[in-house]
């Protein structure tokens, strides 16, 4: 399958400035794709990006990753209704080193060259930056952009020159990237299309060469509607130490039926006929949830590797499976699982609120009194008054309500 044809078939077509999407068919392209270090990791929406770079390269083409630690100083107005608060140069470079691992991660033994616009933007002073790129841009361009104009009207929080200029600097990187390294493509998110364009342009206008665009799509959560990668507790991180690979692998595992097989082209690396079998499966037993499952385990696997998802699928066995609660099983539970800080003394009412488990003291009386807690696989019953010290293994107490609701606490 050539690469216009594996990018079809997935979704990944959005919008592109080639004229026939075939040309990234033949020869080597070399390309560029940039995240700006404005937190320390990278989402889940940021994955399926990171996701089509791996077939862009597993095809033969030429990967160039961008750290924005110059844009990551500004920060990428688009989108945002009011002015972005600018972080300090110590966060920014440690966002640097957090996203750069996560390049690494996710693209696996892949080749890619690393590289930060801070290194081509720390010396440039800012005559130098007007005469060589806001020299070539037009103003009527950057006040026709969308976010301009809604931060600039009657009801718009208003616009820096910073936040501005934002897409100088981006379509600058496009520029330098191309004149130092041969990059003649971009690709993005669906987001990035306006600051996308400005780079090309700016080669045109700058070089004469041609230079091209692809993006992919904007994903979006098919049952709530909202931008993927959103759930109650807030965004999906790929840093175990933000999103625990547990919670991680149950983001997955609890996705809508609907959406299920555009996730798995977007997400994993699974063959057209795979995803075909797995999708039979699926719909001759929806409750089976075979989708999800496969789903879950693929992107776990990829973001954290396997013997993570190994211990995400032993605990999930043993906290909702009925598995046995060995010294085994305590290790990985505590590694991938989000756990509660509990005092050792708390009285058991309250902790089953502290947890999670019951909204008040009433309903957590209730809950006891009707046997429908556990500790550590052992019932709960009305004479017990407090958590001790004996509910701990190594620090932690698996604590449920019925079979499916479940909570972590720990000492530590």
């Amino acid at each position: 399958m050539t690469l216009s044809e594996e990018l079809s078939w997935r979704g990944f077509v959005n919008q592109t400035t080639y004229p026939d999407i075939t040309a990234l068919d033949s020869g080597s392209i070399t390309f560029y794709w940039g995240v700006d270090p404005s937190a320390n990791n990278m989402t889940v929406g940021n994955l399926a990006m990171a996701m089509m770079v791996r077939h862009f390269v597993q095809h033969g083409h030429k990967a160039v990753l961008l750290v924005g630690g110059a844009t990551g100083m500004i920060g990428d107005p688009d989108g945002k209704k009011q002015e972005r608060d600018l972080l300090t140069v110590d966060q920014i470079e440690a966002n640097k080193q957090a996203i750069a691992a996560q390049y690494k991660q996710v693209l696996g033994d892949l080749p890619f060259e690393l590289v930060d616009n801070y290194d081509w933007f720390k010396d440039m002073n800012y005559l130098t930056f007007l005469r060589e790129v806001g020299k070539h841009v037009p103003l009527r361009q950057m006040i026709s952009r969308d976010f301009v104009k809604a931060r600039l009207g009657d009801d718009g929080a208003g616009i820096s020159y910073a936040e501005f200029s934002y897409s100088l600097i981006q379509g600058y990187d496009f520029l330098h990237l191309h004149q130092e390294k041969g990059v003649t493509l971009q690709v993005a998110g669906a987001d990035q299309w306006g600051n996308s364009i400005a780079g090309v342009d700016l080669i045109r206008r700058v070089t004469g060469n041609e230079a091209h665009i692809w993006t992919g799509p904007l994903v979006v959560n098919k049952s709530t509607g909202v931008k993927f990668g959103k759930s109650e507790e807030g965004a999906i991180w790929l840093d175990p130490n933000q999103t625990r690979p547990f919670d991680f692998y149950q983001f997955w595992l609890n996705l809508d039926d609907e959406g299920v097989e555009e996730y798995l082209k977007y997400y994993t690396l699974l063959s057209k006929d795979e995803i075909d079998g797995v999708m039979a499966e699926f719909n001759a037993n929806r409750g089976g949830r075979a989708a999800q499952r496969r789903l879950a385990e693929e992107v776990t696997s990829i973001v954290h590797g396997q013997q993570v998802l190994e211990d995400v699928l032993r605990a999930t066995a043993v906290l909702f499976g009925g598995g046995e609660l060995n010294d085994e099983a305590f290790r990985v539970i505590k590694n991938v699982f989000e756990a509660q800080p509990l005092a050792g003394d708390t009285p058991l009412l309250e902790g089953l609120v502290t947890l999670g488990l019951a909204s008040s003291n009433t309903e957590a009386r209730r809950f006891v009194a009707e046997g429908a807690i556990t500790i550590n696989g052992g019932k709960v019953d009305a004479e017990k008054q407090s958590f001790t010290t004996e509910d701990f293994h190594d620090g932690i107490a698996v604590v449920k309500r019925g079979k499916n609701s479940v909570a972590v606490a720990t000492t530590d």
